[in-house]
This record gives C-alpha cells, structure tokens and sequence, in this order.
C-alpha cells in the first residue's frame, strides 16, 4: 500500500511538505496505520540488550526524522525498537533558507541542507515527559550562532536538559549542514567535549550511554583517532555514519545540490566505516549502522560487519513501514 498508493502521492509534494503532511496523519489518523498495514513483529527472540539497555528488536528511526520528538510513539506503533529524535540544539532555530530537502529519485537518495532546524531542548522535553515506554536517544548538537570554542556549553545544556527523558545520548558533530561544525571531529576538540559530557554523566546517580555519530567522509587514520578517543573518553559507543559530501556515481539532476546525501549511494560506504571500527577496535564497542538500508539484506550485511542495532531513514522513505517488518523478519530466520 505505501509503495503503491502513498509513496506516489508524497512524491508529487515538495519533500518538505509531505514531511510535515506525513506528520500531521501520523498524529491524527495514526490508527489507520494499525487498520490497513501489517502488524509489527513483537518476538523475544529480536530482543537486543546494547550499553545496558534493552531494545525489543535492533531496527531503529535515526535522528532527523523526527527532529522534535512530535511523533515517536507514532513510530514505534509502526514497529521501530527505538527512536532517536534530534537533532536538538540549546535555542529554537530555523535551519537553512528553503528550498533545503531534495529528492534524488533514480539514485534511492535524498541531499538535505536543513542546517538543525527544531524548536528547541525544552520544546522537545515537554512532549517527551508524555512518553510511555518508548526507548528513545536524545541526538545534541549546537546552535548555528554559537562559535566552536563555546559549543561545548551547547551540548551540556541539551545534556542536561534531556537526561531525565532520553535512554541514551548522540553526540553530532557530524552533519556537514552547520559550518564549521565538523571540524569538532578533529581529535582535541572533541576529546574535549566528549569529556566534559562524561564529566557530567559520572556526577549523575545512574549513568546514560553517550554515544558519537561521525561523517562516512572520515579517512582511515581519522577513524583510527575515534577508536582512541572512545577509548580515552569511556563513551559507549557509535553510530555510523552520518550523511556525505561524496557525489560518486549519482545520475539525478539535483545531485549538485549542497548538503548531505543519505540513501542507496552511501550504502557501501556505511558498512565500510562499521567494519573498519570493528575490526581495529577488537570490537571494543556498540556501533550503530545506519547509512543506505533499503532492503534487509543492506541491514544484515552492517549487523554481520560489527553493528548491533541498525537504523533507518531514507530508506524508510523510499521503502515504507513494510522495511522494519521485512528486516525483523530475516533476523527471524537466522536465529
């Protein structure tokens, strides 16, 4: 039904707008979804317990989608194990001038230069104080305006602001949408925050997992200068990968869009990043696939190259609730 009937008329809308046209039926008509598509996959079997929490199957919403936690019980209905919303910044922002959201049909992708567009922290917390059972990771980053030798403060704001209401945190400082903002991979600076936020989390009665989402764009010694500092840091865990600035071998015409791309062309490259962290880690920690899962087959291939949960953005898009059933499924199979 999606593929058939609602893909199609979505597509026909700018993407912008039938995200916010997606979110206004999840919210009030969400109970159709429950009448008219399969029922999600509830089995102990796809139980999965990663940094000492426990996920009821390890195919997750990656952050982005649901930027200001309006819709994650909505999303976990659709049978998502967990959702992560952000990202959230200290202060409301509008993001980047519009048009800002492309699709790249032939190529299964999507280029956004949305530049961490959100209502803001404390937005956020007030509808995630509703939340009934929902494990949910709480993606931080920094406002636009906050120069790079203060962003630390932007982080432990939202940090502090969320722990009572997020399972685990997400470090960004990856997304290629806020200038400068990538240049907190470099080793010192984030080493820097990343400690701080420990700092913090060790003061707190029961610790929360911080995990760090990095760039696919990441050379070999730079992914060698992560294991280090997740080591150094004690942080447990993470995600890869984030969007890219990479072109290679795109066919739709708006492929010279500014932004990040995320779909079908970053699947390889995802599940090399995930491969490499293991591997030269010993896995040494959780890491989280998401990057150009279409199909089950893309989510088994990054579980068997070193990930333990996976998520899900543009492929969800492109493919539809039936995704998460369709991977749950094959994990089925395997056990």
């Amino acid at each position: 039904m999606y593929q058939s009937l609602i893909r199609p008329l979505l597509f026909k809308l700018d993407p912008e707008k039938a995200h916010y046209l997606t979110f206004f039926f999840l919210k009030n008509f969400g109970w159709l979804s429950k009448t008219f598509l399969p029922k999600p996959i509830e089995d102990q079997r796809l139980e999965r317990e990663v940094f000492g929490l426990k996920f009821k199957n390890p195919v997750g919403l990656a952050a982005g989608l649901d930027k200001n936690a309006v819709a994650f019980q909505e999303f976990a209905d659709l049978g998502f194990g967990f959702v992560e919303i952000g990202t959230l910044t200290p202060k409301p922002q509008p993001g980047n001038d519009k048009k800002r959201l492309f699709r790249l049909i032939e190529d299964s992708a999507i280029i956004n230069r949305m530049g961490f567009n959100n209502e803001g922290v404390d937005t956020a917390v007030e509808r995630l104080r509703k939340n009934k059972g929902v494990l949910i990771g709480g993606n931080i980053g920094k406002n636009k305006v906050t120069p790079n030798e203060d962003a630390v403060n932007d982080y432990k704001i939202c940090f502090e602001k969320l722990f009572d209401y997020v399972d685990y945190f997400v470090v960004n400082v990856s997304s290629p949408n806020t200038p400068n903002l990538r240049e907190l991979q470099d080793k010192e600076p984030l080493t820097r925050l990343l400690g701080e936020l420990q700092k913090m989390n060790l003061e707190k009665p029961k610790q929360k997992p911080i995990l760090l989402k990095i760039a696919p764009d990441l050379t070999n010694n730079q992914l060698l200068d992560i294991i280090e500092i997740v080591k150094d840091t004690k942080i447990a865990g993470v995600i890869a990968t984030n969007t890219t600035l990479s072109r290679e071998g795109l066919k739709s015409e708006n492929q010279k869009e500014t932004g990040g791309l995320s779909g079908k062309p970053l699947t390889k490259r995802s599940t090399e990043v995930i491969r490499f962290l293991s591997e030269k880690s010993g896995k040494a920690f959780p890491i989280i696939g998401v990057g150009g899962i279409h199909t089950a087959e893309d989510a088994l291939e990054k579980l068997e190259a070193g990930a333990s949960l996976v998520q899900l953005y543009t492929g969800f898009i492109y493919e539809g609730p039936k995704l998460i059933r369709k991977i749950n499924q094959k994990l089925l199979e395997k056990v």
